[in-house]
């Protein structure tokens, strides 16, 4: 399974991170996008961003937002899913534009465009009529939506599983079995 995590500018750097360490312990190919925004935002939640890209090398081959040589950049090199977590409201807007000025938003253009899946995990509250109407555009073209909305019937008992539960679900939407997360009636 070829896979893309971008992650982008927006607060829950922490999801990315996470995903592409399930993704990794699976043995699943992992191509990581560090957008310079999500450096930033990297720095402000988790203290250092060169410290989370190197974890995050440890899980897939790590590229910056201006390398169109990616291969994943061409239709013939479009992975099996491409994931946006945490998603940043401007890249969405991007995304659901068609403007491709980044690798993270052409290579979410790739997977659309090749038919392959494209999860769209936007952090942002509350929702503006416009992130809205974008969010509907795009769900209405095949990409899958999900706002990282921990559940409660769980009981978490921490952080790391709320956040557990969130990327439970997205491996969900990858046909990833996983037990991240309680199950409704488990």
């Amino acid at each position: 399974m070829r896979t893309v995590v971008a992650i982008t500018g927006a607060s829950g750097i922490v999801y990315g991170v996470r995903l592409a360490e399930e993704l990794a312990k699976i043995k699943a190919s992992v191509s990581i996008v560090v957008s310079e925004g999500a450096k930033k935002v990297m720095d402000a939640e988790e203290g250092s961003s060169a410290k989370i890209i190197a974890k995050l090398k440890k899980f897939g081959k790590v590229y910056g937002e201006g390398d169109f040589a990616a291969p994943f950049a061409s239709g013939s090199g479009a992975p099996d899913y491409f994931v946006v977590c945490p998603c940043s409201m401007k890249t969405l807007a991007d995304i659901s534009c068609g403007y491709s000025n980044s690798l993270v938003k052409r290579g979410a253009e790739v997977a659309m465009k090749e038919g392959k899946k494209l999860i769209l995990v936007p952090r942002e509250m509350p929702f503006t009529a416009i992130h809205l109407e974008n969010m509907l555009k795009l769900s209405k073209m095949g990409v899958v939506i999900m706002p990282p909305q921990p559940a409660f019937y769980n009981n978490p008992k921490n952080i790391s599983e709320a956040i557990d539960f969130v990327v439970g679900k997205i491996l969900d939407q990858m046909n990833v079995k996983n037990s991240l997360y309680k199950r409704w009636n488990d």
